[in-house]
C-alpha cells in the first residue's frame, strides 16, 4: 500500500482537484457578482449550465491522458485482438442506429397516412423492450465474472455509454428539465436545486476520477463491498457495506420503478400499477439472465434511444423560437426575454388578483384547521342539505354527491389534505405562482433588509451544499462504481469515466435549455390565452393534476400564470406536444424515459441483489465453479425478490423522483466515500475507522433526513423546522460525510492497526 503511495502523481491530483474545487464553489459563490452579459449570456447561468461542464470535462480527460502516458501500455494485455474485437462492436452497433433511425422514419410515414397513435406506441415500444430482451437471452449467464463484470473485456467507449445510460435515470430524463424550469437557477425556499443538479451530477465524475475508480480496477473485485472487505479485512467492514449499498439502491430504484409505471401508463393507457409490472418485466429480462454482461450492452442501445429522445425535441424548440437548432448554443438569449416577462407578470394587475385569490383560500383552510372536527361536520352537513334540496336525478346532485364522497373521512385525513392544500396556495399566493425569476442566482437580496439577506445566505448555502452532496454521493454509488469494474485495464478504466462524462454532458447541457425554451414558449404563447382557445395537449395531461393542473380561478375566462400549475415530470414528457412534432416523436420520448428508467433500475437491482447473495450470503468470491454458479443463483433470487419490493412501495407513489434520487446521494456519499477514500490513500486507516465511519455517515444522514420530514414531526410533537444550519433534508449528506470522515479518522488514530494487506 505504501509503495503504490509512493508513485502517485500528486501534484497532478493537486492541481486538478484545485481547478475542480474553483469551479464548483468558488465561482459559483460569487454568482451574484458575475451577472455581466458575454456574448448575449448572463456570465454566471452559463458558467453554472455549461461552463462547469467544460472544466469537468477537461479534467477528466487530462487526469486519463497523463496518468495512461506515464504507466505506459500494459504488457501482459493483448492490445492488438482488443482492438480487433472494439472495431466488431462498431459495426454491430452502426446497423443498430441505423435501424432505429429507419424505424422511426417509417413510424413517422405510417402516422402522415393514418396509421393510429395506438398502433405507433405499441409498435415502438414493443420493439425496444424486444431488443432489450433478446440482448438480455443472448448474453444470459451463469458464470460469476461474466455475470458480475461482464468478463471485464467492454471497451472505455461503450463502458462510457453504458454508464451514462445507468446514470442518466427516470431524475435526470424525466424530471431534470421540469426541475429546472420550476427552480430556475438556485431554486427556492424549500427546494433548493436549479442548476445545483447540473453542476454536482457532473462534478462527481472528477472525484469518480481522480480519487476513486481506477484504484478499485486495480484490485479486480466483483462488488463494492469486496473493496472494504479485502481492504480492512473481517466481516463487519463487507457486511456494513453491503447494508448500506442495499439501502441507497432501493431508495433509488422506487425512483426508477416509479418513473416506469408513469411512462408505461400514460403511453399504453393501463393503470399504474399494471405499468410498474410490465416494464419491470423488461428489466428482469436482462438483469436476471445475464447479470452485467447483458446490462452492459443492453445499457449502451439504451443510451442512444435516451439521447436522441432527448435532443430531438429541444432541438426542434431552439430552432422554432431562435433560428437555431443547436440548443445549448442559442437558448441565452431566450433568458433576457424570460426576465422580461417575468417583470411584466409581477406587475400584472391580473396576476395580483390571482395571488390574493389563493391567499383568501389559504386563509379558509386555516380557519377549518383551527377546529378540524366541526368544520368536517360543517361541510357534510351543508352539503347534505343542498343534496335534499335538488331533485335526486338533477345533474346538481350528482356533482353534490361528489363533492360529499370526496371529503375526508376522518379527522387525520382532513388536517393532513387540508394541511397540503393550504401549504400549496400559500405558495401560489406569491409573485410567479411562487417560482424564482429564472436566471436569478438565490433567492433573497444581500444588500436587502436583514430578512432578505438571510433567505441569500441560506440560499446560497443550501445551493453549495446540494452540489456537494450530489458530487461526493457520486463517487460513493455502488451501482455506478461497479460500472468501471468492467473494463479490461485500469488505464481503459479511466478512458471510461472520460467518455462517460462527455456521453452524459450531450443530456446536461441539453436540460437547461429545454426548461428555458418551455417557459418561453408558456409565458409568451399560453398565458393570455381564452381557456377555449389552449392548445389539445393540456386537457390530455391535465387528466393527472401531479402533472398539469390549471383553472379560471377569476372566472374570467383567460389564462393567468398563476393560475397554472406545472409538474417537473411533464416538461421532458409534454415537450413534443409543445414544439408540434409528430406523435411519433412523442413515443419516441416515452422510449427514452423508459430507458432511463429501466437501465437504471437493471444496475440498481444488479447491485442490490449481489450484495444480498456475494457480500452478506456467500461473503465473497470461491475458486469453487459449483459455488461461484451457487452464488450467481443466489443473487438472480435476490433481484426478483427485491424488484418486487421496489414495484410495491413505487405502487405508493412516494416522493417525487428528483427529490428520491437526490437522497440516495446523500446516504451514498455519507456510507461509502470517507472510509473508502482514506483506506485509498491513507495507509494508517483501520477496519474500526472504518466501520465507526459508515455506521456514523449512515446514521446521521438517515436521522436528518428522517426527523426533518413534516409527517415524523407532526407525530412527535416537535416545534420548528429542525433544521441545522437552514441546510434541507436532501443534502443531509454533507453532515454524514463530516462527521464520517472525523469518525474514521479519529478511530483510526485511537485503534491498533491490522497487519497490511496484500493490497
Amino acid at each position: 500500500m505504501r509503495r503504490a503511495s509512493a508513485h502517485r502523481p500528486w501534484p497532478l491530483h493537486g492541481g486538478l482537484l484545485l481547478v475542480w474545487f474553483v469551479a464548483s464553489f468558488g465561482l459559483v459563490f460569487f454568482a451574484r457578482d458575475l451577472q455581466g452579459l458575454v456574448a448575449g449570456w448572463p456570465f454566471d447561468f452559463w458558467f453554472a449550465a455549461q461552463g462547469s461542464l467544460l472544466v469537468f470535462v477537461a479534467i477528466v480527460v487530462v487526469f486519463a491522458r497523463v496518468s495512461n502516458r506515464r504507466e505506459g501500455p500494459d504488457p501482459d494485455f493483448d492490445h492488438a485482438a482488443f482492438r480487433l474485437q472494439t472495431r466488431r462492436y462498431h459495426r454491430r452497433f452502426a446497423l443498430l442506429l441505423l435501424g432505429l433511425l429507419v424505424m422511426l422514419v417509417a413510424l413517422a410515414v405510417a402516422e402522415h397516412w393514418g396509421l393510429t397513435k395506438v398502433w405507433i406506441a405499441g409498435i415502438f415500444l414493443s420493439a425496444t423492450l424486444v431488443v432489450y430482451a433478446v440482448i438480455g437471452v443472448y448474453g444470459r449467464t451463469s458464470e460469476a465474472s461474466e455475470y458480475y463484470v461482464a468478463g471485464r473485456r467492454i471497451p472505455g467507449l461503450y463502458n462510457g455509454m453504458a454508464t451514462a445510460a445507468d446514470w442518466m435515470s427516470a431524475a435526470s430524463f424525466i424530471s431534470l428539465a421540469g426541475g429546472l424550469y420550476l427552480q430556475g437557477f438556485s431554486g427556492s425556499g424549500g427546494q433548493p436545486g436549479g442548476l445545483a443538479y447540473i453542476m454536482g451530477w457532473t462534478g462527481g465524475f472528477c472525484l469518480v476520477a481522480l480519487l476513486v475508480a481506477p484504484y478499485l480496477r486495480r484490485l479486480n473485485l466483483y462488488t463494492v463491498p469486496d473493496y472494504f472487505a479485502l481492504r480492512f479485512g473481517g466481516r463487519w467492514p463487507r457486511r456494513i457495506a453491503a447494508l448500506a449499498a442495499v439501502v441507497v439502491s432501493f431508495t433509488y430504484v422506487v425512483a426508477q420503478i416509479y418513473g416506469v409505471g408513469l411512462i408505461t401508463s400514460r403511453m399504453t393507457g393501463v393503470h399504474f400499477e399494471i405499468g410498474i409490472l410490465l416494464g419491470l418485466g423488461g428489466v428482469l429480462v436482462c438483469s436476471f439472465l445475464g447479470g452485467m454482461r447483458a446490462v452492459t450492452w443492453t445499457q449502451a442501445v439504451q443510451y442512444w434511444v435516451m439521447i436522441l429522445a432527448f435532443l430531438l425535441p429541444v432541438s426542434w424548440l431552439a430552432y422554432k423560437q431562435v433560428g437555431n437548432p443547436l440548443a445549448p448554443l442559442a437558448y441565452g438569449q431566450q433568458l433576457q426575454k424570460i426576465a422580461a416577462l417575468e417583470r411584466q407578470l409581477m406587475d400584472d394587475p391580473a396576476e395580483k388578483q390571482v395571488i390574493a385569490e389563493f391567499a383568501r383560500h389559504a386563509d379558509v383552510l386555516d380557519k377549518k384547521l383551527q377546529n378540524v372536527e366541526q368544520s368536517l361536520q360543517v361541510e357534510r352537513l351543508e352539503i347534505r342539505s343542498k343534496l335534499n334540496a335538488v331533485k335526486p336525478d338533477d345533474e346538481l346532485a350528482n356533482q353534490l354527491r361528489h363533492d360529499l364522497a370526496a371529503l375526508p373521512r376522518d379527522v387525520a385525513v382532513a388536517r393532513e389534505r387540508w394541511s397540503a392544500m393550504a401549504q400549496d396556495y400559500r405558495e401560489r399566493a406569491k409573485p410567479l405562482g411562487g417560482l424564482s425569476p429564472h436566471a436569478l442566482p438565490f433567492a433573497g437580496d444581500p444588500d436587502g433588509n436583514p430578512q432578505q439577506q438571510q433567505a441569500f445566505q441560506s440560499s446560497r448555502l443550501n445551493f453549495l451544499a446540494l452540489v456537494f452532496c450530489l458530487m461526493v454521493g457520486t463517487a460513493g454509488l455502488p451501482h455506478l462504481l461497479t460500472r468501471y469494474y468492467t473494463t479490461p485495464t485500469v488505464a481503459e478504466t479511466r478512458r471510461s469515466v472520460a467518455w462517460s462524462l462527455v456521453f452524459i454532458s450531450l443530456l446536461y447541457a441539453s436540460a437547461p435549455a429545454l426548461a428555458v425554451l418551455v417557459k418561453y414558449e408558456v409565458m409568451a404563447h399560453l398565458v393570455g390565452q381564452p381557456f377555449d382557445a389552449l392548445p389539445s395537449w393540456m386537457a390530455q395531461w391535465s387528466r393527472d393534476p401531479a402533472l398539469l393542473s390549471y383553472s379560471d380561478v377569476l372566472g374570467d375566462g383567460i389564462l393567468h400564470f398563476g393560475e397554472l400549475k406545472i409538474g417537473p415530470d411533464l416538461v421532458m414528457l409534454a415537450s413534443p406536444e409543445i414544439s408540434g412534432l409528430p406523435y411519433v416523436v412523442s413515443v419516441l420520448v416515452a422510449a427514452g424515459g423508459l430507458a432511463a428508467a429501466l437501465s437504471t433500475a437493471d444496475g440498481l437491482l444488479l447491485t442490490i441483489g449481489n450484495a444480498l447473495a456475494h457480500d452478506v450470503y456467500f461473503e465473497g468470491n470461491s475458486s469453487s465453479k459449483l459455488q461461484s454458479m451457487r452464488r450467481v443463483m443466489w443473487s438472480k433470487f435476490a433481484l426478483l425478490v427485491v424488484a418486487l419490493i421496489a414495484a410495491y412501495v413505487a405502487a405508493q407513489r412516494p416522493a417525487g423522483i428528483l427529490y428520491l434520487v437526490a437522497a440516495s446521494f446523500s446516504l451514498a456519499g455519507a456510507a461509502f466515500v470517507p472510509a473508502m477514500v482514506l483506506g485509498i490513500f491513507w495507509p494508517r486507516t483501520t477496519r474500526v475507522g472504518a466501520v465507526g465511519g459508515m455506521l456514523t455517515g449512515l446514521a446521521l444522514t438517515s436521522y436528518y433526513m428522517v426527523i426533518n420530514q413534516v409527517g415524523v414531526r407532526q407525530a412527535l410533537g416537535l416545534a420548528g423546522d429542525g433544521l441545522w444550519l437552514g441546510i434541507q433534508p436532501v443534502s443531509a449528506g454533507i453532515f454524514g460525510v463530516a462527521a464520517g470522515l472525523a469518525a474514521t479518522a479519529l478511530l483510526s488514530l485511537v485503534s491498533t492497526p491490522e497487519p497490511p494487506n496484500a493490497v
